[in-house]
């Protein structure tokens, strides 16, 4: 038996639910040597903004315990460069690509995701209203109930594409966020992005990155997504995204169990870039040896 891989997020079915989370795979292109990335359930492009974006001055990132500390701040080569060059290759190699996009108020928001409604080669958009390394925006958003709900509303009317809403941690109670971007248009969240965080050089006694506060991202974060994403799907039916500290496909069933549709890999990829080939199998392994027909029978089998 084989068993069936297949999710839908929305409108859209994906052939597995391994996917490669934003800001950690590039534009995709950068994984061709690790793998035929049409294979994948779906590559999301590294976060776009209306202009090109040199990002935060280094230095940006530092490793921690099981983990690291990054303060990127959202480089990138901006809409009419992703439009004209990144997108056509991945078009040809038959990628699903998922476009994280963000930006400083609600206006930016809106005019991306109309300039990127029915582009060819885009199969759904991520909304990031979570990213805590940029001065505008991002988290900014993601805090407050009402501006996410006012903004994923704004979005929802111009763009057909199915549409995802990743949140932030950093907050008492995500499932009130969760909620507000569900009543605002969204058709799927990714749980989680990364935890504010900081190091402190004890030679120099100065912050290790240059903006001082970072996102924490790798295992030292995953049961925290986990509990999340678990929290999340007692409260709303529609699809969860799990993101956090993959590194094996133990840890992707643990946040399909829990009650996620698909998963994103993230910090893995800077050290195995591969590693979703392993998963995919790994995900497949663990199905035909429990007996069982699908992979959809998995999603919140924790409370089954």
């Amino acid at each position: 038996m084989t068993p069936d891989l297949k999710v839908r997020i929305g409108s859209l079915e994906l052939p597995n639910p391994v996917m490669l989370a934003s800001g950690t795979c590039g534009y995709g292109l950068e994984m061709m040597p690790h793998g035929d990335i049409a294979g994948l359930g779906a590559v999301v492009a590294k976060g776009l903004s209306l202009l090109p974006s040199p990002g935060n001055p280094p230095p940006r990132i530092v490793e921690t315990p099981s983990g690291m500390l990054n303060s990127i701040g959202l480089e990138n080569v901006g809409l009419a460069v992703f439009l004209a060059d990144k997108l056509p290759k991945l078009r040809n190699l038959g990628a699903r690509v998922i476009v994280n996009f963000y930006g400083s108020c609600r206006d930016d928001y809106r005019e991306l995701a109309a300039r990127l409604d029915g582009v060819e080669g885009i199969h759904a958009l991520e909304m990031n209203i979570s990213c805590p390394n940029v001065k505008r925006g991002g988290v900014a958003i993601g805090q407050e109930p009402e501006e996410v709900h006012q903004a994923v509303a704004a979005v929802r009317a111009v763009t057909r594409l199915p549409l995802i809403v990743k949140l932030t941690p950093n907050i008492t109670d995500i499932r009130v966020t969760a909620r507000a971007a569900a009543e605002g248009g969204a058709d799927a969240l990714t749980l989680i992005n990364t935890l504010q965080g900081m190091a402190i050089d004890v030679e120099t006694r100065r912050p290790s990155l240059a903006r001082i506060v970072g996102g924490l991202s790798g295992p030292a974060i995953r049961p925290v997504a986990v509990r999340m994403v678990w929290q999340v799907r007692q409260t709303l039916a529609i699809p969860i995204i799990g993101c956090g500290g993959i590194w094996t496909a133990r840890d992707a069933l643990e946040f399909l169990i829990a009650g996620a549709t698909a998963v994103q890999l993230g910090t893995v990829n800077f050290t195995h870039p591969d590693r979703w080939v392993e998963v995919v199998k790994g995900i497949e392994a663990y199905l035909v040896r429990h007996g069982m027909e699908k992979v959809t029978d998995l999603i919140g089998s924790v409370d089954r």
